[in-house]
């Protein structure tokens, strides 16, 4: 298992072994990584699964978490989605980046009910595995490249710990320039 430095006070566990942390569109979708024993899961208090709040409760740094928003857009009637996995130090450039990249006219995030009901996952917690099948997931090279991450596992209650590579390794993921600002 991955040692994990950016861990601050929390207790990292398998998540493979331990499903019961995760959302289950994400336990479900940990097994179909190359390796999955190299996802760490910490349980937290779920009023404090905001990230600045977690940052500063737990000790993890935070240019080491990565959030995922849902955006919508629509375009001839029909409406897109995409996940968008930025450092939390930046911003997803949704109106520039994202929009055309959904090839839509005007990107925004998604409400959070629709986020929720789509994705299976609490809010707050949404996290890239496990999304649906035909969404694209929009990376941002920051995140890509990082050695480990802090991110959602689909609950308020956990954590993931996973390499940035591993993201990159998703499926529909797309690693995108200019994706944060």
């Amino acid at each position: 298992m991955v040692s994990w430095s950016i861990a601050g006070s929390l207790t990292v566990l398998r998540a493979v072994d331990h499903p019961e942390l995760l959302a289950d569109p994400v336990a479900k979708a940990l097994p179909a990584l190359p390796d999955p024993a190299d996802v760490g899961v910490a349980a937290i208090d779920p009023d404090l699964a905001d990230t600045a709040a977690f940052c500063e409760t737990y000790g993890s740094p935070l240019e080491a978490s990565a959030n995922c928003v849902v955006v919508a857009g629509k375009r001839a009637g029909e409406e897109r989605f995409a996940a968008c996995l930025v450092l939390a130090t930046t911003r997803a450039d949704v109106n520039g980046v994202v929009r055309r990249r959904l090839d839509v006219r005007k990107a925004s995030f998604a409400p959070m009910d629709t986020a929720v009901e789509l994705t299976g996952m609490a809010y707050g917690g949404i996290t890239p595995l496990g999304l649906p099948a035909d969404w694209p997931l929009l990376i941002d090279p920051a995140v890509a490249a990082a050695p480990e991450l802090v991110i959602g596992s689909g609950i308020r209650a956990s954590k993931l710990l996973i390499p940035g590579p591993t993201l990159a390794l998703l499926p529909n993921a797309e690693v995108v320039e200019a994706l944060a600002r």
